[in-house]
């Protein structure tokens, strides 16, 4: 008999904050707008960076107190694992705990006021947790997951030129996300950004296919405001096989993390 999830962890309480101009509770989404046309000139020499170098800085610690609590809900499974990063209300995340029966799935979101609005959790293979994608992802590398599947969800897709490193691609967790290994998607309504994402797995020796994509039933809020609104909406996923060498160099003083 599997365990069912510990109920003890609570969401840190947050202040409720008006309704964001880019909520999916307002009018037609409009279009992402950029001064940047094509892939990031710079994008090459930073993704280089980041497989070369692991991120050490210490985990936020409300991410440590979600990946503890991860941790003891998986205690006494024998699933596999499926991430749902960047999982907003943890519509998505419910969602493919249905299409993955088989697995447990945990969505991540770094806003307690987006996760409290997803409602009671109806079954046990999915949880979700408030914490920094980055730091969760090192957190589990670090422990020794491994994911079947990795889903990125229309991240921020952080459109100014300028704002290249706090994409997903260009963050400095990124070969985090890669040595965990499993199928990974993203999807973005940017073609821009979902090029750029394939761009990197192809630098890190993957063969990312890139499509587009019309969802009959949307996984996300966000995924049906921009169909609704008429946007072109984009897949980029390809299938990571575990690096022990970037893995190891991920592991490198993290110990104590999980410790």
């Amino acid at each position: 008999m599997m365990a069912a999830p510990t109920r003890n962890y609570k969401l840190p309480a947050r202040k409720v904050k008006p309704v964001s101009k880019n909520s999916t509770e307002r009018g037609p989404s409009q279009p992402v707008s950029s001064n940047q046309l094509f892939c990031h000139p710079k994008l090459g020499k930073l993704v280089g960076k980041h497989l070369a170098n692991a991120h050490h800085r210490p985990p936020a610690p409300h991410t440590l107190r979600a990946f503890r609590h991860a941790s003891d809900s998986l205690a006494g499974r024998d699933k596999p694992l499926v991430f749902d990063s960047f999982c907003g209300t943890g519509m998505s995340t419910a969602t493919l705990a249905e299409r993955h029966e088989d697995c447990t799935v945990i969505g991540i979101d770094k806003s307690a006021h987006r996760l409290s609005r997803h409602g009671p959790i109806q079954t046990d293979n999915y949880l979700l947790v408030q914490a920094d994608c980055g730091d969760f992802w090192r957190l589990a590398l670090a422990a020794g997951w491994q994911l079947q599947q990795h889903y990125l969800l229309y991240p921020n897709p952080w459109p100014k030129s300028g704002q290249l490193k706090r994409r997903v691609h260009g963050c400095a967790d990124l070969s985090a996300l890669l040595a965990l290994g499993g199928q990974v998607e993203l999807r973005s309504n940017w073609q821009i950004y979902a090029e750029e994402f394939g761009v990197a797995l192809a630098l890190a020796g993957y063969h990312p296919h890139i499509d587009q994509l019309t969802p009959q039933n949307p996984l996300t809020l966000f995924e049906q405001k921009y169909a609704q609104s008429g946007h072109k909406l984009w897949r980029c996923g390809a299938k990571l096989v575990h690096n022990s060498t970037s893995a190891t160099r991920n592991l490198e003083g993290s110990e104590k993390w999980t410790s």
